[in-house]
């Protein structure tokens, strides 16, 4: 298999990747980016009815212009916007090929337990290709593994832990887990379109990351019996036709036809290991690296984007995360002369 040099290659293909990949073309120097699925790939997982909390000038990158027919932008309107820029700037990406082991400088030599030798580049082994890189920029978010509920019957069809659209639940008892945006917007799109929807939320009320517009609907919803909730309740067991629900009250069995665990996120924590990467000792396991530049402890791997917060995904976001971009090429730019 032929391998492939570049300057800087770019891990993952979202807005924050996207980015980079401008700044990189701006400052003349040769990139790619590989994605494993689709262009902005967490971007398309969205639910297909999703409205974006930020307004439309604050989700830019490379400072194009995002216009909106609404105040705040849709799901279509922001994969619209991002495949334009993609397909405008001729940005060099790869998709659906899947980074699965990276090799040299500041790796650790498994037979010695030493860190391996500098060699001056990087090699990327993918599902497709081999490549080389002096650079390395990991921008992978934090959307791909869902945060799991440990519980019997959690691996079956009718659990799923991503939501994509109301009409698939009309008619059908569907138990709904979690409390945040993602689980409120499930849980009022599905009951709208005629679901019975039953929601458990493991502390006392919704929760106040919800969007300030959405959060009175969802509370109105479950205060009037529209919506069913269980707080301070946890899922106990899942079967074919029904769900066992911890409450302060004991255990509650209820008919269910469908569940969506709405439980939340978390980035590839793993990838970043494997790369040499240091992580605090706490349980936001919060990635090294310099606050200027963006250079992780690994010489010349760079992280841009959520997963500079760890585990603490409400941190960062595209509106204060898309400068990252800026901040790396100009220290990549500055380790060159």
């Amino acid at each position: 298999m032929e391998t492939t040099h570049h300057t800087i290659i770019i891990i993952g293909g979202g807005p924050i990747g996207l980015a980079c990949a401008l700044e990189a073309k701006k400052a003349g120097l040769d990139y790619l980016i590989l994605e494993k699925g689709c262009l902005v790939n967490s971007l398309y997982n969205y639910p297909v009815n999703m409205t974006f909390f930020s307004t439309s000038e604050r989700l830019e990158i490379g400072e194009i212009p995002f216009v909106s027919n609404n105040p705040k932008p849709t799901r279509p309107e922001a994969l619209e916007y991002y495949r334009r820029v993609a397909l405008s700037y001729h940005v060099n990406i790869h998709l659906f090929e899947k980074v699965i082991e990276v090799k040299g400088q500041g790796t650790r030599n498994k037979e010695q337990g030493t860190s391996g030798k500098e060699l001056g580049n990087y090699k990327l082994i993918t599902n497709k290709n081999n490549y080389t890189a002096d650079y390395i920029i990991i921008a992978t978010g934090f959307y791909d593994i869902p945060y799991m509920l440990n519980v019997p019957g959690e691996d079956l069809p009718k659990v799923a832990h991503y939501y994509k659209e109301p009409h698939f639940y009309a008619f059908q008892k569907l138990l709904v887990v979690g409390a945040s945006n993602s689980a409120v917007d499930a849980a009022l799109e599905t009951w709208r379109k005629g679901a019975e929807v039953t929601m458990v939320i493991r502390g006392n009320q919704v929760g106040e990351r919800v969007k300030y517009w959405v959060r009175p609907d969802i509370v109105n919803r479950i205060t009037e019996g529209s919506i069913k909730a269980f707080f301070n309740s946890t899922v106990k067991e899942i079967r074919k036709h029904e769900v066992d629900i911890q409450t302060h009250e004991g255990i509650i069995t209820i008919e269910n036809d469908w569940a969506l665990a709405m439980t939340g996120y978390q980035p590839n924590l793993d990838f970043l290991r494997m790369m040499g990467i240091h992580l605090s000792d706490d349980e936001v396991m919060k990635p090294a690296y310099d606050e200027t530049s963006y250079e992780t402890n690994v010489k010349n791997v760079f992280i841009a984007g959520v997963i500079c917060g760890g585990m603490n995904t409400h941190r960062l976001f595209i509106e204060n995360s898309r400068e990252h971009a800026k901040k790396i090429i100009r220290a990549i730019k500055k380790s060159q002369k």
